[in-house]
């Protein structure tokens, strides 16, 4: 019964409503006016059952229009085989639905195939059992023809509307894809415009400023701060370079390693139970180092939460003296393969987050079961918390 009932859920409102009028407006028809129609009597109980019936073949136009249509035309053969001269409203409404119905849910050949033979198996007579004089002919050609060109007339404006939606998300995507586009090559622009005349140009002072120190007995404080400084430049150059050839939508600023603890607490309702762990003096790191180490541990969990199941996981964060090292383990029982992570923003996209700062990562499974990601990414330019306190 439940799936009975969610079968009939599934049916069109508007096809449930025009069953429910067919069935009853036979039903009162059967009580009122069959006398008019050429039975001895009012009422008539056997019409209930015969309009409960083109009601329910109504209500199954849609999914079935060949076979409704077959099933109608059928019924009107044995209502008039019983003895019946004319056609009830109700039988002509039915009718007239089904013939709309072939033209708005057939293709337009075989559409109107079926609706020309139904046109001929009425206008021949062979329902009624006997010769249509010529105006009924034209009557009923005119009247179920103009039934099937409303259908076709239909069908034809939703395959326009669909045709016009898509065109419509196509052009969309390709607006899209091409405002992208113009926005990775403007990126791409700057990027090659900062490297060959800011960094060039920012390198040669620190070369200068080199020879001037060495010229001067080597030993000349700010000339060996201007050539820190430089380098420092330099190198903050170069991931910044490298932050403009990552996607758009991770332009500075973005959230580093002091954010790890909120990625944590995201994955309270996944099953996993995650711990964190810091070894060493926090540093504060350059914003697309910090950015790189960020996405590799969120990455990691990322992954831990589609295999690892209801498992246990470890980060360890240590920063080193010249290096800071992620560590993510789980034990969970079908950790990702290194094939599984080399798609989309999996391992591929991790080694190049680290190898951007000249880093290394290894990931794969534990012996003892359960997966490891290990990043060791090099600190050029870390200073420590307190400095910044």
């Amino acid at each position: 019964m439940p799936s009975l009932m969610r079968h009939f859920r599934s049916l069109p409102l508007v096809d449930a409503l025009i069953g429910a009028a067919v069935i009853t407006l036979g039903t009162l028809e059967a009580m009122t006016v069959a006398t008019s129609y050429g039975s001895a009597q009012n009422p008539q109980f056997w019409w209930v059952a015969q309009a409960v019936v083109t009601g329910v073949l109504v209500l199954y136009r849609r999914r079935f229009p060949v076979a409704v249509f077959i099933l109608m035309v059928l019924a009107q053969y044995a209502w008039h085989r019983q003895g019946n001269e004319g056609c009830p409203v109700w039988q002509l409404a039915s009718l007239l639905i089904v013939f709309h119905t072939i033209g708005a849910k057939l293709p337009p050949k075989p559409g109107a195939s079926w609706a020309i033979a139904g046109i001929l198996i009425f206008d021949s007579g062979a329902v009624d059992h006997r010769q249509l004089p010529l105006d009924e002919i034209i009557f009923l050609t005119v009247l179920f023809g103009s039934a099937y060109l409303t259908g076709l007339a239909l069908r034809g404006y939703q395959v326009r509307v669909q045709r016009m939606a898509e065109r419509a998300a196509r052009l969309e995507l390709e607006r899209e894809r091409r405002a992208t586009e113009a926005v990775a090559a403007e990126r791409t622009r700057i990027a090659r415009e900062l490297h060959d005349v800011v960094a060039h140009s920012v390198s040669m002072m620190v070369m200068q400023a080199g020879v001037l120190r060495r010229g001067l007995g080597g030993d000349n404080a700010i000339l060996s701060g201007i050539e820190q400084a430089g380098r420092e430049a330099v190198e903050e150059l170069r991931i910044m370079l490298g932050a403009l050839r990552m996607p758009q939508d991770e332009a500075l600023p973005q959230p580093g390693l002091d954010m790890v603890d909120n990625l944590i607490a995201t994955l309270g309702s996944s099953g996993l139970r995650v711990h964190l762990a810091v070894e060493g003096e926090p540093v504060r790191l350059p914003p697309g180092l910090d950015l790189s180490a960020y996405r590799i541990v969120q990455e990691a969990l990322t992954n831990a939460v589609k295999y690892a199941g209801d498992a246990d996981v470890r980060i360890t964060i240590g920063y080193r003296d010249d290096v800071v090292e992620l560590r993510i383990v789980d034990n969970g029982t079908a950790g990702p393969s290194a094939a599984g992570l080399s798609t989309g923003n999996g391992l591929i996209g991790m080694r190049e987050r680290a190898e951007l700062f000249g880093g290394s990562i290894e990931a794969g499974p534990l012996p003892e079961g359960g997966f490891q990601v290990h990043a060791r990414l090099p600190l050029s330019q870390g200073v420590p918390m307190s400095e910044h306190a």
